[in-house]
């Protein structure tokens, strides 16, 4: 299969600078693209790579600027990251729609009868489909599967291998949760009792999965104690992230592997959450905050667009001024000593005098 740059530029809106007519077959990272490969330069300190690459076609942000005559044709694109991640979504496309998409149900698997399947379902091997379970249009069920009793599933969701979804959860349309991900599980709640035991709190509410969210692979999502754990519209969540019960994320929020968020957290719209995050429960995070790797947020935060950074988080530019004398201290108290020295021998002389 092999496009050339023109049809590329015409998906990806972008204007070609060289040859329109070469044509590529293949993607690759910049710094390994050979003849006939498509890549991309997104980050500044990738731009080295303009000059030497052998691609045949790069994609490029339309501000960069060419020093010296290249080898690959360019295409501009305002964004060139976004531009390249739609050609990768159509190539996906093609791709699946060249293989064949999956349809149909597979032996063995348990459908129960009071399922409800759409128009073109796959349901792999071994998937277990509960009581009274709704399941959309192009829904994507891949082996190993389980669907809890009232579970509902709309158009065009993709579950990936292993994947468990509990009782009473909703899922929206587009929703990809890649595999191992439990969704609905319950929530941490037990009450501390006189004798030092735990009663555990019965947790019954559900998780709703709004449209476009996509789940990373070993991710867990605790049911709601009563009410709803509720994750918007084009959430992404990275692997191996800990949701606790009661949490809503704003949409379009990223949050990157191994956070947790604690019980009853609210995160707003369209934040950036780094790795190995963790929030305590029953705070609020404003609309655009971004949280720095290994942060941990002990407190609400309320102003929007705060960029945070340490442990508890604090200003981002603000913690790495602190880093930095944090890094100077034994500098900073040798001079201090030094000082001191010098005042009591000046306080010394003085008293001779």
């Amino acid at each position: 299969m092999q496009f050339s740059a023109l049809q590329i530029a015409t998906i990806v809106n972008g204007k070609v600078e060289g040859d329109p007519d070469v044509r590529v077959s293949n993607i690759a990272k910049i710094e390994e693209a050979g003849e006939g490969a498509l890549s991309f330069i997104a980050n500044p300190k990738y731009e080295e790579h303009l000059y030497s690459t052998q691609a045949s076609i790069l994609i490029i942000n339309e501000n960069l600027q060419v020093e010296r005559p290249v080898k690959p044709t360019l295409i501009r694109v305002a964004d060139a990251y976004s531009g390249f991640a739609l050609l990768m979504e159509k190539y996906n496309y093609i791709l699946s729609r060249q293989k064949g998409l999956k349809k149909g149900i597979q032996q063995p698997s348990y459908i129960s009868t009071s399922a409800i399947l759409g128009e073109d379902v796959y349901i792999g091997a071994f998937s277990y489909i509960g009581e009274n379970v709704i399941i959309g249009n192009n829904v994507k069920i891949y082996p190993g599967t389980y669907l809890g009793d009232n579970v509902v599933v709309n158009d065009d969701a993709i579950f990936y291998a292993g994947v468990k979804v509990y009782h009473d959860c909703l899922v929206g349309h587009r929703v990809v949760i890649h595999a191992g991900s439990v969704i609905g599980s319950d929530g941490f709640g037990f009450a501390p009792q006189a004798d030092g035991n735990y009663k555990k709190v019965p947790q019954i509410g559900n998780v709703i999965l709004e449209d476009d969210v996509e789940i990373g692979a070993n991710t867990t999502i605790d049911r709601a104690t009563m009410g709803s754990t509720i994750i918007r519209k084009g959430v992404k969540l990275d692997n191996l992230i800990q949701i606790a019960h009661n949490v809503e994320i704003g949409e379009n929020t990223v949050i990157a592997a191994q956070t947790g968020v604690s019980g009853s957290t609210k995160i707003g719209r369209n934040c950036v959450v780094g790795g190995q995050v963790g929030m305590v429960g029953h705070i609020q995070i404003a609309d655009g905050t971004r949280i720095n790797a290994q942060s941990g947020i002990s407190k609400s935060v309320n102003e929007q667009n705060a960029a945070l950074n340490g442990t508890p988080a604090f200003d981002y530019k603000s913690s790495l001024k602190s880093q930095a004398i944090f890094r100077n201290l034994p500098e900073l108290d040798r001079r201090i000593k030094e000082l001191e020295a010098l005042v009591r021998q000046f306080m010394a002389e003085k008293e001779r005098l």
